[in-house]
């Protein structure tokens, strides 16, 4: 084959799922020339699983997406069926929202944008290998021969590197949805000294929506408010469809257990290791025995489809096996299966060898995103993306490069998690990850990172007038209530009287009033209503903040104490050969992660408090060793 070159570009990326669109709209937007290359452009922000975004924690990171400048938040308001807020009982730190997707409008809005973002060209390629000189990353080579250089590449691969979908005993190379595995550019990697683990994904069958029976179902409808991801929405969607709940049987139940011996789960044809937090439907079976029913959700894919996506009943065992099992849930008696449910096992990089920018400790100028890292979940690989395209456009304009901590975005706590702890199955983010998740809430997503987004140029200067605008408003609320006083008056007394509250012996400041559990700013407007109006996001700014001021403020000195640590750098060459007192696997997984500070250090597997105490002592003295090059 004659290869020739094809193009000169500042950024290059490999895959247009969810972290490549991600990443090929920020590099490009920073203002790098970019290429994004994608197997088939039909394809581009393809939800192979679940048609949804959002969820718990999931959700927020989507809102902190948006905050950045990101696309995902824009684009599921623009094409979803059904928005709902979970978690609305309970407190704001774990209130999260969720959207049905069209899928194919998803699809087709996300391929619009990239396509009219000036500095992005988009182009069908198939990429064999990398271009590395002196363990530099400088293009790509396509399988038929065309040669593109870039100053960064970002692999965006999904679950495409040797891609294998598994159906009962049928078992063929193949990406998601029947597309074209990547086989060469797995090898390479191999060949270039990259780790790869091999992980496993699945899917549930698709059933025909005229076969179901509804009226044996629950409905579950999107919520009356009108609710968006993205803090630039204006325009809402206001005619949801509905997802339907239904159950598992002991039937259901009787035909897994029935054919575990043709699961490819438990006979061993998968090897991947799938996620814990996804089981498939026989995995719930084998697990939760004693359970006598599953929670099954039935979500249509769109609006002009109908398919529906049977959530909860992820499968890969024989399609006549399957058929079997839908007709034994409620309400799914004479259900017409269209697409069969399959597991996909593909190989990811092993993450820990990648700096918390993204780019890969082996080459330079090489970064990954998404799946190929390890994760799960359109959101993780969307944030993923984001931040390599930031991280990469940074780079190649000389431009500090950004690295979110723990305490600043679930997006800080993913990427963290992934390069300083690995992970040993398919990541996925939960809220129990996150140590100071009351500050990282879906509420106050733009607080928190509108101006990283608009210092790389992400946020437009409109956008972020508004955003000034909002917080001046915010501060001036809470001072004017903190400074109010509000007496016991008979109005006041009736007032706590009706939400049940104790009634006032003294005066109080307002702000005091509002941290009583009863009380909400609605109420207390009535009492000391504002002189201009105040705007629902701003009210509740202020609310949550008075409400749980306690809290936040020792989630804010506990963020301090751990700064401390996190301002402590180490160099990324130190020798830890040469630092005596340490413990064996504390110098192995040092050596391995070479971690950036000594907060991350304090946070890998295996390296105790002693190791920490002795490595501070030893960067305090300041003769550092470093590794010969």
């Amino acid at each position: 084959m004659v290869e020739y070159h094809a193009g000169t570009y500042d950024v290059i990326v490999v895959g247009a799922g969810h972290a490549g669109c991600e990443a090929g709209l920020a590099a490009a937007r920073m203002g790098a020339k970019t290429l994004i290359l994608t197997l088939n452009l039909d394809m581009v922000a393809f939800m192979p699983c679940n048609p949804s975004i959002g969820g718990p924690a999931k959700g927020i990171v989507v809102r902190e997406i948006d905050a950045l400048g990101g696309e995902m938040g824009r684009n599921i308001d623009k094409t979803h069926i059904q928005m709902r807020m979970l978690n609305t009982g309970k407190g704001p730190a774990v209130r999260a929202l969720r959207a049905q997707a069209d899928k194919q409008q998803y699809q087709r809005e996300m391929k619009h944008t990239l396509e009219k973002e000036k500095n992005i060209t988009l182009r069908q390629s198939m990429v064999d290998r990398l271009i590395v000189e002196d363990n530099v990353c400088k293009g790509v080579v396509t399988e038929t021969g065309a040669m593109y250089y870039a100053k960064a590449v970002i692999l965006t691969t999904g679950t495409f590197l040797r891609g294998r979908i598994i159906i009962g005993d049928l078992a063929y190379e193949s990406g998601p949805n029947n597309q074209r595995p990547s086989l060469n550019l797995s090898k390479h990697l191999k060949e270039l000294g990259f780790e790869l683990v091999r992980f496993k994904t699945g899917t549930p069958p698709r059933i025909k929506s005229d076969s179901i029976d509804y009226s044996k179902t629950e409905i579950q409808p999107g919520d009356e408010k009108l609710q968006a991801f993205s803090y630039e929405t204006t325009e809402y969607i206001t005619d949801q469809i509905p997802c339907w709940l239904t159950y598992t049987t002991q039937e259901t139940h009787q035909i897994i257990n029935d054919n575990l011996h043709r699961s490819p789960m438990f006979s061993g044809v998968i090897e991947g290791r799938g996620p814990r937090y996804c089981p498939s439907i026989e995995d719930k079976i084998v697990r939760f025995s004693d359970k006598p029913r599953h929670q099954i959700f039935l979500e249509p894919e769109g609006r002009n489809t109908e398919e529906v996506y049977v959530q909860g009943f992820s499968t890969s065992l024989p399609e006549e096996v399957q058929t079997k099992m839908l007709k034994t849930i409620i309400g799914l008696e004479n259900a017409e299966m269209m697409r069969a449910g399959y597991a996909i096992e593909y190989d990811a990089v092993v993450p820990t060898q990648l700096w918390p920018t993204l780019e890969t400790k082996l080459i330079e100028n090489l970064y990954t995103a998404g799946q190929i890292n390890g994760t799960s979940g359109y959101e993780e690989a969307a944030a993923q993306g984001l931040m390599a395209g930031i991280n990469a456009a940074c780079k190649i304009f000389n431009k500090e490069q950004v690295i979110l901590d723990r305490s600043q975005a679930y997006i800080g706590v993913l990427i963290d998690d992934l390069v300083t702890k690995g992970t040993n199955e398919p990541y996925r983010l939960l809220t129990s990850r996150a140590e100071y998740r009351l500050l990282l809430r879906h509420d106050n997503a733009d607080l928190r990172l509108t101006e990283i987004g608009y210092k790389v140029g992400l946020i437009s200067e409109e956008r972020y007038q508004r955003f000034l605008d909002k917080k001046a408003q915010i501060e001036m609320e809470k001072n004017r209530l903190e400074n109010i006083t509000i007496k016991p008056t008979e109005e006041v007394q009736e007032l706590l009287k009706q939400v049940g509250g104790t009634p006032l012996k003294d005066a109080v400041k307002a702000a005091d009033l509002l941290k009583r559990p009863e009380i909400n700013y609605e109420h207390l407007m009535k009492i000391v209503p504002p002189e201009l109006p105040v705007s629902a996001d701003v009210a509740e700014q202020v609310e949550i903040q008075i409400k749980y001021s306690g809290y936040i403020e020792k989630s804010l000195q506990q963020v301090e104490r751990m700064k401390k640590m996190e301002d402590k750098k180490i160099p990324a060459d130190i020798d830890y050969n040469a630092i005596s007192g340490i413990a064996t696997e504390a110098r192995q997984k040092l050596s391995e992660i070479r971690p950036l500070s000594v907060g991350q250090a304090s946070r890998i597997s295996g390296v105790n408090p002693a190791d920490i105490s002795i490595l501070l002592v030893y960067l305090e003295q300041g003769k550092i060793a470093r590794i010969k090059s």
